[in-house]
């Protein structure tokens, strides 16, 4: 019987192929990065000066906590899913994903569940309001009603991350090509097989405090309730145990870009390629034991906060090893500067400066300080704006030539990258000011001695805003009428001959890769 190929919309719907699945992942993703962004735009209107002027401060605390839940959840969770859908395949020389149909599956949850959460805007009492966080006692006995639309839609979208990290894991380890051994993989395939990792040890822990939220909130439990016995630190503890390794889920794959995109363009093989895979093990494997660096004010006796801020510090040490592998790549390369380069070497000075932001809070006494002011919000921006998001633009750049046939128009995504690198600067950067002076996060209204920074960020938030239209103009004109790409579109990417390579199927290089026996 001949292979049926459907057309149209059944194509996309009951897809098994991992290209079309990594497609819609990145589409989707990008379509929440606009609603995420456009909530951005209310809060920093909002902000633009002080007083009363756009929104009342109840809708103003609804797009802080909508914003924060699309962006993490439906912005960069999706969009490094789908690098993997097409990438890792291609990468170990494999047909397709080890599981298709549940690749279909993870898939189309996402978006009955973004739909469930941002409906609660339009339900009675509107959407959740309590941060994107969302602590006990706030989100349990004073939410509003739609919380347990949020709560469903939270449990869908962990569903739909542990399937694909599934997914990733018995692809990588059952479907490589003969002779690729794991030290042989490149290490976008490294950082994502770690990462999956992580989501599959930490989702069920949100799981669990969503279903207890659930209980608290409907079947008389009193987890978090203190009247009742409960304990509200402990949200917090089961909430950043999940939500640090968190942080390095996002961020994993993005160094995993980096290290691909920085050989291709210095011309050179990637410095220290073994320690840059046990610096991903390490960081991940750190990331279970800080979480409470995000809880330094509740109170925990000194010895713990002298252990989470030694093993907090500690995670700058495997950190500082890959910014140094990255650096000592370039170091001497016959580098070009190309759009995905651009981006990945901005990725690497960026995520610096939000590396030593966070080494900063890191350290008790000075959080006691910066603790829930615009300090953190300016440190977590600067590590992931720059670093999920510039990663994930930049694997875009580098790899449409490949996803298409075509080349995009690298005036324009020139043109893109400057513009998004000063508005980028301009938003998150005057924050560490305004925080350092005291001013908390998650407010509507402000003193008058903030209002300068604040104008700032937000005429920054608006120009970073639009200017990520222009990469959304700039993908449909390659998509729909770009030049024909050539072969080896990157002048034939690392310079390097094949069995030079840290992986023998040199996928930056655009060859095929080796087809499986």
């Amino acid at each position: 019987m001949a292979d049926h190929h459907p057309t149209g919309i059944k194509r996309w719907l009951f897809t098994t192929n991992h290209k079309d699945i990594g497609s819609m992942y990145l589409w989707f993703s990008f379509i929440m990065f606009l609603v995420g962004g456009a909530m951005a735009m209310v809060i920093r209107a909002e902000l633009y000066q002080p007083g009363l002027q756009f929104v009342d401060p109840n809708f103003f605390n609804q797009m802080t906590t909508m914003h924060g839940l699309i962006m993490v959840f439906g912005a960069v969770m999706p969009s490094m899913v789908g690098l993997a859908n097409w990438l890792i395949p291609m990468q170990i020389g494999a047909p397709d994903m080890a599981l298709p149909r549940m690749n279909n599956w993870s898939f189309w949850i996402l978006p009955f569940a973004f739909a469930m959460l941002i409906s609660s805007l339009f339900m009675e009492g509107g959407a959740p309001n309590f941060g994107w966080t969302f602590y006990a006692p706030l989100s349990t006995t004073y939410a509003p009603p739609s919380t347990d639309f949020f709560i469903l839609g939270v449990h869908m979208m962990g569903i739909s991350s542990i399937m694909g990290a599934i997914n990733v894991i018995v692809t990588v380890f059952n479907m490589r090509a003969p002779g690729m051994t794991l030290m042989k993989m490149p290490l976008f395939v490294w950082t994502w097989v770690i990462t999956a990792f992580l989501l599959i040890m930490v989702m069920p822990v949100l799981a669990g405090a969503v279903t207890m939220m659930l209980t608290d909130r409907h079947f008389g439990t009193d987890f978090f309730n203190a009247a009742g016995g409960g304990d509200p630190v402990m949200f917090q503890h089961i909430f950043w145990f999940f939500g640090h390794p968190e942080v390095y889920i996002m961020i994993l794959p993005a160094f995993g870009v980096a290290s691909e995109i920085i050989p291709a363009f210095a011309r050179k093989k990637l410095f220290g390629y073994s320690s840059m895979v046990y610096a991903t093990a390490s960081i991940a494997l750190l990331s279970f034991v800080v979480w409470a660096h995000h809880m330094f004010t509740v109170g925990m006796p000194v010895a713990g906060e002298l252990f989470f801020m030694i093993a907090t510090m500690l995670i700058a040490v495997p950190t500082g090893v890959k910014v140094f592998n990255w650096v000592a790549t370039m170091w001497q390369g016959s580098m070009t500067f190309e759009t995905p380069m651009l981006f990945a070497i901005a990725f690497v000075i960026l995520f610096t400066i939000g590396g030593f932001s966070g080494v900063m809070l890191a350290m008790a006494p000075v959080d006691f300080q910066y603790h829930d002011t615009y300090f953190v919000v300016a440190h977590f921006h600067y590590v992931l704006f720059p670093g999920a998001i510039f990663g994930t633009t930049a694997a875009v750049y580098y790899w449409l030539p490949k996803w298409t046939g075509k080349m995009y128009n690298e005036k324009l995504g020139k043109a893109h990258f400057w513009i998004s690198m000063l508005f980028v600067n301009l938003t998150f950067f005057p924050m560490h000011f305004s925080g350092l002076a005291g001013m908390p996060r998650r407010i509507p209204d402000y003193n008058m001695m903030f209002a300068d920074f604040n104008q700032l960020a937000s005429i920054g938030a608006f120009g970073l805003g639009l200017s990520q239209l222009l990469f959304l103009g700039i993908v449909i004109a390659t998509i729909r009428g770009g030049k024909k790409a050539e072969d080896k579109p990157w002048d034939g990417a690392t310079g390097l001959e094949w069995d030079q390579l840290p992986c023998p199927a040199p996928y930056h290089t655009f060859d095929t890769p080796p087809k499986v026996n």
